[in-house]
């Protein structure tokens, strides 16, 4: 690729910001563009605006200077070009989809208006104005029922007690956060959630959302037991935002099929962060999308044998009051070695698991000042030393207390 071909990226989230730094600081500026009209920001903070610790001044990226405010409808392969809702056209010749994720949103009863739009009181949280939107709603004693009891339900009805609301959280599985954390870290979470005055209702299956006059009034169960709300938040999760790429004919399964050069299955089209299929994975986190965006900045720039060969990706929430962070296997195989420290009275929990000599996974719960040892020995799957550091590592806090 040479220094005057136009690169174009789609997406102005963390991985199209990041890119476009990346590239602007090897000479090779990038025009990005952006649907939302807000300044790029850290969505991994959006939580934090919600409960009113941030304002968004204070999670915005730092935005390029060729950054076009525009949704794009379609792309033209044969013309490399793209077309914009506004009528105009951005031609390219190298173009990275850095679209991010959709929030899904789940089959229930009642849900859209006849309009096919969310009713009154119903939000997903997603984006800034998603978030903008249930803080304006927010007031002390208001009714709010979250679905969902993943990374993102957790941060939402957290955030929601912060600012004094009345929150349900309905988790359908038996935990929270089963995906990351082991059965004693949820317990943990679900005391934290208690103790702000979160009524946490597990194994419990949403039916219907219940509506008079467009707005949401209750949420009932599967049992038919019914919820009062004044507010919904659905916290479902999100699925790759790829409908660009499958109507220009790119191949896409969960996600936007790459190669370890994050190319598609155009050669002149890239893609990177949440929307982006590598080895058969989604990671949806922001780590791997850095990644993967510093990676592709040195393949454009045509960097010999710079290749994106997938991400050992930990999951870390950093609250007040609340910090965990989850890496690698947190439930142990026969024959694992486990490591558990916990403390009841501090509300910490560290734990990890070994396998051949090997560190696998961990989960931490509260001052999480060994973390950085423990990913290190982890990312680098190499055997442990003989002379018994392990424990040392749990106990190391790097300096906190």
């Amino acid at each position: 690729m040479t220094s005057k071909s136009r690169v174009v990226v789609i997406g102005a989230g963390l991985a199209g910001v990041r890119l476009a730094r990346r590239l602007a600081e090897l000479g090779m500026p990038a025009v990005l563009v952006g649907e939302e009209e807000h300044r790029p920001y850290n969505r991994v903070l959006l939580a934090e605006v919600l409960a009113g610790r941030y304002s968004p001044d204070v999670i915005a990226l730092p935005a390029p200077a060729d950054l076009v405010r525009a949704r794009v409808t379609g792309i033209d392969r044969a013309a490399r070009k793209v077309s914009c809702s506004d009528g105009s056209e951005i031609a390219y010749d190298t173009l990275v989809l850095a679209t991010g994720s959709n929030p899904v949103l789940p089959p229930l009863r009642g849900l859209f208006t006849p309009e096919h739009v969310l009713p009154e009181g119903v939000h997903a949280f997603r984006t800034l104005d998603d978030c903008l939107g249930l803080s304006k709603a927010v007031r002390p004693g208001i009714r709010a029922v979250v679905i969902g009891g993943g990374l993102l339900g957790v941060s939402a009805a957290r955030a929601l007690a912060l600012r004094g609301a009345s929150v349900v959280l309905a988790q359908q599985s038996e935990r929270l956060m089963e995906r990351q954390l082991d059965p004693a870290a949820s317990r943990l979470v679900h005391g934290h959630l208690t103790d702000l005055g979160v009524e946490i209702h597990t194994e419990c299956r949403v039916r219907d959302v219940r509506c008079v006059g467009g707005a949401v009034r209750s949420v009932e169960m599967h049992d038919g037991y019914a919820l009062d709300a004044d507010l919904v938040v659905l916290a479902c999760g999100v699925h790759p935002r790829a409908g660009l790429a499958k109507d220009a004919g790119l191949s896409v399964h969960k996600g936007v099929l790459v190669d370890d050069e994050l190319r598609t299955s155009d050669p002149h089209i890239f893609a990177v962060g949440d929307c982006a299929q590598h080895d058969g994975e989604v990671y949806g986190l922001a780590a791997p999308a850095l990644e993967q965006a510093d990676v592709l900045a040195e393949v454009l720039a045509g960097r010999a044998g710079a290749r994106y060969r997938g991400t050992r990706a930990l999951t870390r929430l950093t609250l007040t009051g609340l910090d965990l962070a989850a890496f690698g296997e947190t439930v142990p195989l026969p024959g694992d070695d486990v490591v558990q420290l916990a403390d009841a009275t501090r509300g910490t929990y560290r734990k990890v698991v070994v396998r051949d000599d090997r560190l696998v996974g961990g989960v931490l719960v509260g001052e999480l000042g060994t973390v950085g040892a423990l990913a290190r020995a982890w990312e680098g799957a190499e055997p442990l030393p003989d002379d018994g550091p392990l424990l040392h590592l749990l106990t190391n806090d790097g300096g906190s207390s």
